[in-house]
């Protein structure tokens, strides 16, 4: 064991900071250490904000931090803000409205860059995870980029997630219904005070009841609160929700279950990657993109084939075509002849 892989595991913030940017950076020597580490994780409870930008996720995160530090929980806090797809930067500032806790040595507060990646997440937020629980923090806050449809990745990695609205937005949450909305296990009204908080959580309690006949076997009643964060008001209740959650899911033995499929889909993804990397390498080692870009362009030959001759070329597709591996699959709950 490392000297560096020690001091994380006393809870040494400069050094685990120090390694979350090595590996956000995608330094070779991080990855050594994160095989050290990893023994020393799993026993977390990850909590996720997410919503639109605006609707105070960062303040109920400073709330509830609070509230966990009162119970004597160590806590860390991953704050993912947006890339711009065009000079690639990254304000990073949500960090700034949890500042009061910046000194308090039970809270570690790391920002992160989405640097392109979507689905809420960034692509080395579970690396980061590993270091926080190796630090021993028992509950993990990610506060996530705000949502849309397909932002649900989190939805595979959060025990609990909190999705935080504000009042007039009937718009967006029928947008949002098809995806986000339903990995949400406690849904807030921030900003309560403001006219329209009555038919903003009628609509909520609409769109739960009608997600659920699709989810029979989901006991769990998702909760709708009220908030307004830069009084407080709420934010005890929020976190009692969390902890009702929480029980729920121990009772249930859900956690073990949900542990098992985060892992499951953190292979899967790190997988996906790696067959990327290799295969863009590849090609510019082989017979060139430009080249291959001319013959698609050129009608000789189509996409799908030409990922199959690349993959057959380095023994990646072995059973039957691309399209039998990529086409869509139905649902399990899409019985044969339905749909």
């Amino acid at each position: 064991m490392t000297d560096r892989v020690e001091k994380i595991l006393q809870g040494d913030v400069t050094t685990a900071a120090k390694l979350i940017s090595e590996i956000d950076n995608g330094v070779p020597t991080a990855f050594e250490a994160l095989r050290d580490l990893y023994p020393h994780t799993g026993h977390a409870y990850i909590i996720d904000l997410t919503g639109p930008p605006g609707a105070g996720k960062s303040m109920l995160a400073d709330g509830i931090i609070q509230n966990f530090r009162e119970k004597g929980k160590q806590v860390g806090v991953i704050a993912i803000d947006p890339t711009s797809p065009f000079t690639g930067g990254a304000i990073l500032g949500d960090r700034v409205r949890m500042q009061r806790h910046g000194t308090d040595s039970g809270v570690f507060i790391r920002s992160l860059a989405t640097r392109g990646h979507f689905g809420g997440l960034t692509q080395s937020t579970n690396a980061v995870l590993w270091i926080m629980e190796a630090m021993g923090k028992d509950i993990v806050i990610i506060e996530t980029v705000g949502v849309g449809q397909d932002e649900v990745d989190i939805g595979r990695t959060a025990h609990t997630t909190i999705i935080v609205m504000v009042p007039g937005m009937d718009d967006e949450i029928q947008l949002m219904k098809a995806g986000i909305v339903e990995i949400g296990d406690i849904f807030v009204v921030n900003k309560a005070d403001r006219e329209g908080t009555e038919q903003t959580i009628l609509d909520l309690q609409t769109m739960i009841k009608m997600g659920r006949k699709f989810k029979p076997g989901n006991s769990w009643v998702p909760l709708i609160l009220q908030t307004v964060a830069i009084s407080g008001t709420g934010v005890l209740e929020l976190a009692q929700g969390v902890y009702q959650h929480m029980n729920f899911l121990q009772m249930e033995n859900h956690i073990e279950k949900h542990n098992r499929e985060r892992l499951k889909y953190e292979f899967l993804n790190i997988a996906k990657s790696c067959i990327t990397h290799f295969i863009m390498e590849e090609l510019k080692q082989g017979e060139g993109f430009d080249n291959i870009l001319d013959q698609m362009i050129y009608g000789k030959i189509d996409p799908y084939s030409m990922v199959e001759k690349v993959f057959t070329r380095n023994h990646l597709c072995q059973v039957g075509t691309v399209w039998d591996v990529i086409r869509p699959s139905k649902p399990e709950s899409v019985k044969e002849g339905q749909g």
